[in-house]
């Protein structure tokens, strides 16, 4: 039970002043004229007076309320490292201890693990959450088991209380990372991109050389070493060997005594493109198909195309010799003999042989598509006449022989089923809504897939594989029909382009292919096919034990499957005789970015509140009381300011005096000053 004095005046303060000035003034006139009762008339003013400011007894039951204690649990991944884990276990139970037999304490645990994609340890968020839900007047203290490496800094809170970091980890504590400082998202294929790298040592550093080796590997192939300077900016020049997504791994050996090794690896995925994709056109004659082709490379600003048209054949007889058919000599020797190697695709628009490049020419085009080149025929009525290409050194690497017939009758092109598996026709638009073409020739001895057929189901558009490099051969040119809108036209466009990119290798028309995309510690495994089913994917972790992950089909040809990497790194992927490599998480996880345990990041914090900061290596403090803005911090010891929260349960008011009783004291000083007086 507490009672109070309060006040409950029954006039306004200003007026009860006034009044108070008046009664002083009334009392200094009667002492000046030494009159006898002013004593007793002074005592009645003053009763009057107080009277009037209504004085009132205020009796309060109240209950009081514990203190709260926060107690902070840093569980992040840099608080596994060494024994911290085990120094945390024991502070926590020894302040689980204190705190216990601390009278009129509440204890509040809080555990902060590792924040979402590069978060680290977000402390101070996940304090600010709790101060939200706790009443700040019974906060006590706060108490975090950390190593200090906190990195929402900027987020603290306005705290309520003390502060205490009880700091995990060892004085001779020591670190090596590498630390990828620039590394570009896209790269050039067949052009070096320069990335710079830095190794850094943290800590009780050891002597050493001022060097360390640095292993470098592409796509999960065998690494390649190099010996970095240490603590300085190392530009590397890398040269990407393919196009697509390159996941590049860095790793340092790790030294003696050091303290984690999850820092001495980065990870790097750079896409290869290519900067411009060179085009040979060869058209036998001017004709409504050649224009088609043309627009479409022209349209492609990443495309530079060579494109030569015979206007005028050469058996047309004025006299004119085949070498002067041309404006300007058009540098066939150079072209198919010297840089052949320089074109990413090659195409034969209704060409047939007419003198003009000799068959030494067209077997080093062979040759060029069996190194890894890529040929585009698109047959007219030449290519099933006695002048056809097909019976030259090209016949090695068509994958169909003409039969001599050229058929004229309207057809609508259509998928077939491995057409409707494979990326370059698969998911066009609705084929029996296509225009029809009014000519294909007859193809005879197919190698290869058959994307696509026409009249009679023969076949009209063959892919193939020729040792490292691709061949397709379209069997009619009247393509261009769908350009012109003829019965609807159709997807004219769409097909050549993918077309064309599938023959330069793109990987994402790749039509037997294993992959993977990564979403933070997520992969999405993608399976593409041409034939038959397939099996689980087996997935090798970087700390090579293996998982099996199944696949579902979801389209023709396409299978998916999604696996959560549990830790940061490189993982191998391999389903039968298809491999490939995916890095997870991010290429310097933050975690391991600053390991050495410090009380210089939350500094700032502990002095705003007069805390203090101790090493659990040396001791458990133990806990004593201090008073509000008193240092609370000293040798082997933490401070708690008690509160002193309480809640109050009801209210009672009275009169200081009944007034009866103070309406006869100002009577009786009246009456007995005015009988002093009289006398």
């Amino acid at each position: 039970m507490t009672q109070i004095l309060l006040f409950d005046p029954l006039l306004p303060w200003p007026i009860l002043a006034g009044l108070a000035g008046l009664v002083a003034l009334s009392l200094g006139l009667a002492i000046w004229k030494r009159l006898s009762g002013w004593p007793l008339r002074a005592l009645g003013a003053l009763l009057v007076l107080g009277a009037l400011m209504g004085p009132v007894r205020q009796t309060e039951e109240r209950a009081p309320l514990n203190d709260i204690v926060l107690l902070v649990h840093d569980d992040s991944a840099s608080q596994h490292l060494s024994d911290r884990r085990a120094q945390t276990q024991l502070a926590l139970d020894q302040m689980r201890a204190q705190l216990a037999a601390r009278p009129h304490t509440e204890l509040r645990e809080l555990r902060v693990q590792d924040g979402t994609g590069v978060g680290g340890t977000e402390m101070m968020t996940t304090l600010a959450q709790a101060l939200a839900n706790e009443p700040r007047g019974r906060v006590a203290g706060i108490i975090a088991l950390s190593d200090g490496q906190v990195h929402d800094v900027d987020a603290a809170p306005d705290l309520p209380a003390p502060f205490h970091l009880l700091r995990t980890g060892r004085h001779g504590d020591w670190d090596r990372r590498l630390v990828v400082q620039k590394a570009p998202s896209f790269a050039i294929i067949g052009e070096p991109v320069t990335l710079t790298l830095r190794i850094e040592d943290q800590g009780e550093v050891p002597a050493h050389s001022g060097h360390a080796p640095l292993d470098i590997a592409i796509d999960g192939e065998p690494p390649q070493r190099f010996s970095l300077p240490i603590g300085i900016d190392f530009d590397l020049p890398l040269t990407l060997p393919h196009g697509g997504r390159n996941v590049i791994q860095f790793s340092v050996p790790t030294a003696a005594n050091e303290l984690t090794d999850r820092n001495n690896t980065a990870l790097v995925q750079i896409n290869g493109v290519r900067d411009r994709l060179r085009v040979l056109l060869v058209s036998g004659e001017p004709h409504p198909g050649g224009r088609t082709w043309r627009n479409l490379l022209k349209s492609d600003s990443a495309v530079d195309l060579v494109h030569f048209t015979i206007l005028r054949p050469p058996e047309k007889q004025d006299g004119v010799p085949v070498d002067e058919l041309s404006l300007i000599a058009f540098p066939t020797r150079e072209l198919f003999l010297e840089k052949i190697h320089d074109f990413d695709l090659i195409i034969f628009d209704r060409y047939k042989r007419r003198g003009i490049l000799p068959a030494i020419y067209l077997d080093n085009v062979a040759n060029y598509v069996r190194t890894g080149g890529a040929v585009l025929v698109a047959a007219g009525p030449d290519f099933a006449s006695a002048d056809s290409i097909y019976r030259s050194p090209l016949a090695q690497i068509l994958p169909a022989a003409p039969t001599a017939r050229v058929i004229e009758d309207a057809y609508r092109p259509a998928i077939t089923d491995l057409g409707a598996r494979h990326p370059v026709t698969a998911d066009l638009d609705d084929a029996d809504i296509w225009g029809r073409w009014l000519r294909q020739i007859e193809l005879d001895r197919p190698t290869g897939d058959i994307v696509m057929t026409g009249q009679d189901n023969r076949p009209l558009l063959i892919l193939n594989r020729v040792e490292d490099g691709r061949v397709a051969l379209l069997g009619s040119d009247h393509a261009w029909l769908w350009s012109r809108g003829y019965e609807g036209g159709g997807p004219q466009l769409e097909l050549l382009r993918r077309l064309a990119h599938w023959m330069m290798k793109e990987p994402e028309l790749e039509e037997d292919v294993l992959s993977a995309e990564a979403n933070g510690q997520t992969m999405r495994i993608l399976r593409r096919a041409l034939r038959g089913d397939v099996g689980d994917v087996t997935v090798t972790l970087p700390d090579g034990s293996t998982a099996i992950v199944p696949l579902r089909e979801t389209g023709a040809g396409r299978w998916e499957g999604q696996y959560s990497g549990p830790e940061i790194g490189l993982y191998r992927l391999q389903e039968r005789d298809k491999t490939a490599v995916i890095g997870l998480g991010p290429a310097a996880p933050r975690e391991f970015e600053e390991t050495i345990a410090t009380a210089e990041v939350l500094r700032p914090v502990i002095k705003s509140v007069n805390g203090g900061s101790l090493a659990l290596e040396e001791s458990i403090p133990t806990l004593r009381n201090v008073k509000p803005g008193r240092p609370a911090a000293g040798r082997g010891w933490i401070g708690l300011t008690p509160r002193g929260a309480y809640e109050t349960l009801s209210i009672t008011r009275a009169p200081l005096l009944p007034t009866w009783l103070l309406l006869s004291l100002i009577c009786g000083c009246i009456v007995l000053g005015w009988m002093r007086e009289g006398r």
